[in-house]
């Protein structure tokens, strides 16, 4: 990171600007006293100091980037002086000659436990997927004890995102790929929702840059039309709400771009279709004790002008979500025939909404208030709580609840209980106790007898049925959603698991007496590979089921102890030499070329073809898969395992057929499918791989597969078929018959 300064740089110049985006930083951290200020500018000289010889990857000074990185956590997450302090110096201890002690010298114990946090984790995502979990692992670990790091983390992944430019393509695409698989669910899971948007749409905008432009280039084109119709809209809620003497502020907040891509691909609808891309939002200044009535008052004057639709009422007033997110949200017609979400909170809500995390506790009445917060920090603990939990595992399960919607349920007593959505009465038994969950055998829901597997609906009444005699089985993996049941049902599956193998271990050892065979780890690893086992434990496990033939140790010869096996198939070891010569990061496959003898083949998930921007995924026995930056397994491959990944690229004259798969959607009329098969097979010359139509209340959609040369052809191709009369849409789809 350190590096000359170049000639042509105004050393003053740059002086006057770290000066100035410091000054920002004070104006940022409102409320401050004087021994607040005192202690920011010292952390500011501490590390405008440290980090003088440094410069980032754009060429600028390194000290603007934990200036930016602080001053969203005052600005936009509303931490206090502390974190400003800690994410001024978050970089110097990784990154300079000062130390920890240094820091708690300088600073105290507190500020040296957050950055000794914040160093532990430098980088979430390493070289290989198990080292990334272990530190994803650890920084999840830090939320309990001091949920800053975790905070202050994705302030630094927010500047990060916005200024990723300046890096290499590659590093782009992997940076924004793993904050798009993480960094932005954590964001949401946190309250944080305009950062949680806006990492989403900066991931766009790296992993699929031509999709992020044509939705940005269509709202901006359309941004006047909409914020005419938004003035008409509010004007008589506006003038209503001031005769009824309250104060307020109307807002329009249009939906990200991410977001509107991801409801377009989902439903598979073009951007004229998307009939939310905007939610008025109404922020009333009342007294707590008046916001619930002020709220609903509220939502009685805007439904006496517009009408609203009962299916779509949310109400997290009476009930707020489990990151303490408040709302009252309805979705009205509007005069033109259009569908408008309103929402209504008050001024304290709408910062919790907006800040998420540090508001909530702002707004505390109490440190013994028993938060929904507070409640799933400890449900985090109890899914780390195993000390032989696979990480992997508790990436995916972490990830799994992150962005899970809730319901709500009730005991038998009336207490309130929080699931995902899709809960079942075995998850509910887990989230009362441990012991509940491992002895459930069914439940009443509101008096009714039902299965483990029943799923629950918002407001259900559960009793829960218990059994001494009931234990937990890999069947119930299949019938649970939450991170923490399926925790514990694995946890006392590998408890059992364990035991048995227990069993199988002492067989095998009397088996090795028999045979006169030394009962050693090497021994054991031979036997391993023998019978194909991932682990000793496995092997017991198998030997213990009678799952494995023992008579077969008969076939080895025992040499001074050592016991001779199989040989490995040479296949694999020229596999395994083969991978060897690969270089993920500076290699470049050009498809239509031989790559270092190496087999490579196009993936079926996504149906790559000549036009379209393409990388290579190091698979474990298949060689290399060429995927489309835009296949849905993309964002898993290049996250969780971009040290697999391999730039790869079109050779410039392979014309060689390849299949696409088309949607067209449309009007049933007669003489429909003539129409689209002339065009294919007379206009351009195209074979037909199959087709088929399916009509449905007047409306057809066909399946189309195509041999087409590359993105230039099939979009001709697509345009032709648009201009039928009666055709609505034409998408091109991946091929789900392999991955």
């Amino acid at each position: 990171m350190a590096a000359e300064v170049p000639e042509h740089i105004d050393l003053e110049r740059e002086r006057k600007d770290i000066l100035n985006a410091f000054r920002g930083l004070l104006r940022a951290a409102d409320n401050r006293s004087k021994e607040d200020t005192r202690l920011i500018r010292k952390a500011f000289n501490v590390a405008v100091e440290a980090h003088k010889d440094m410069r980032r990857k754009s060429g600028e000074p390194y000290i603007f980037h934990p200036i930016a990185v602080a001053r969203i956590c005052s600005e936009e997450i509303g931490l206090g002086t502390t974190s400003i302090v800690c994410a001024l110096l978050h970089d110097t201890v990784e990154d300079t000659h000062i130390n920890l002690e240094d820091v708690e010298d300088l600073f105290g114990e507190k500020v040296r436990m957050v950055i000794d946090g914040l160093t532990k984790i430098p980088e979430v995502f390493d070289e290989n997927a198990s080292v990334q979990a272990e530190n994803f692992r650890k920084m999840i670990l830090t939320i309990s004890d001091d949920i800053r790091v975790v905070l202050i983390k994705l302030a630094d992944r927010l500047h990060n995102m916005r200024t990723l430019e300046s890096m290499r393509h590659d590093q782009q695409v992997k940076i924004a790929s793993e904050t798009k698989f993480l960094y932005a669910p954590l964001a949401h899971r946190l309250g944080l929702y305009s950062i949680k948007s806006e990492l989403e749409d900066l991931a766009l905008k790296y992993t699929d840059p031509s999709i992020y432009r044509d939705v940005e280039g269509k709202l901006k084109s359309t941004k006047d039309a909409r914020n005419r119709f938004i003035r008409k809209f509010v004007q008589p809620i506006k003038e209503a709400l001031l005769n009824e003497g309250y104060v307020f502020e109307i807002k329009a907040r249009t939906k990200s771009i991410s977001s509107i891509w991801k409801k377009m691909n989902i439903k598979g609808i073009p951007f004229d279709e998307v009939y939310d891309l905007f939610a008025i939002r109404i922020i009333v200044d009342t007294p707590p004790e008046l916001e619930k009535p002020d709220c609903w008052r509220i939502y009685s004057i805007v439904t006496d002008f517009y009408q609203p639709s009962p299916d779509r009422l949310r109400d997290w007033i009476s009930t707020q979500r489990a990151n303490g997110y408040e709302s009252l949200h309805t979705t009205v017609m509007s005069p033109t025939g259009k569908w408008v979400e309103v929402q209504i909170r008050s001024k304290r809500m709408n910062e919790i909404a907006e800040k998420g995390f540090a508001a909530h506790y702002r707004y505390k009445e109490s440190k013994s208030e028993d938060s929904k917060f507070d409640r799933w920090i400890s449900e985090i603990r109890d899914l780390m709580e195993s000390p032989d939990a696979n990480a992997m595992d508790f990436v995916d399960e972490f990830k799994l609840n992150l962005f899970a919607e809730e319901i709500y349920i009730f005991t038998p007593k009336g207490d309130l209980r929080v699931l995902p959505t899709g809960g079942t009465i075995l998850d509910f038994a887990y989230d009362i106790h441990t012991q509940v969950g491992g002895r459930c055998i069914g439940g009443k829901v509101n008096n009714r007898l039902v299965p483990l597997s029943y799923q629950l609906q918002n407001g259900d009444q559960v009793e829960i049925i218990t059994s001494s005699k009931q234990k937990p089985n890999e069947e119930w993996l299949k019938f649970v959603v939450s991170a923490r049941a399926r925790q514990k049902i694995k946890s006392s599956l590998n408890e059992e698991r364990k035991a048995i193998a227990m069993d199988g271990r002492e067989i095998l050892e009397r088996k090795f007496r028999q045979h006169n065979l030394h009962f050693v780890s090497e021994n054991i690893s031979k036997l391993e590979k023998f019978y194909k086992v991932p682990s000793a434990t496995e092997l017991y496990f198998r030997i213990a089921k009678g799952k494995i033939d023992l008579t077969k140790l008969r076939e080895m010869d025992s040499e001074a102890g050592i016991i001779r096996t199989q040989r490995v198939p040479s296949t694999r070891k020229t596999r395994r030499a083969s991978a060897s010569k690969i270089d993920a990061k500076g290699d470049t496959i050009v498809i239509g070329e031989d790559f270092k003898n190496i087999q490579y083949k196009l993936a079926g998930c996504c149906n790559p073809i000549p036009g379209d921007t393409v990388f290579g995924f190091i698979t474990i026995n298949e060689g290399i898969k060429i995927h489309r930056h835009s296949c849905p397994n993309a964002e898993h491959l290049q996250s969780k395992m971009a040290y697999r990944c391999i730039k790869a690229r079109w050779k410039e004259a392979d014309m060689k057929e390849n299949v696409a798969s088309l949607s067209i959607v449309g009007i049933d009329s007669v003489g429909l499918v003539n129409k689209i098969t002339e065009i294919i097979s007379n206009q351009h010359n195209v074979n037909i791989r199959s087709i088929s139509f399916t009509t449905h209340d007047g409306i057809f959609e066909g399946k189309v597969n195509v041999m087409v040369y590359d993105t230039e052809h099939l979009t001709t191709l697509m345009r032709k078929f648009e201009e039928v009369e009666g055709v609505q849409r034409v998408v091109r789809q991946g091929n789900s018959e392999e991955s």
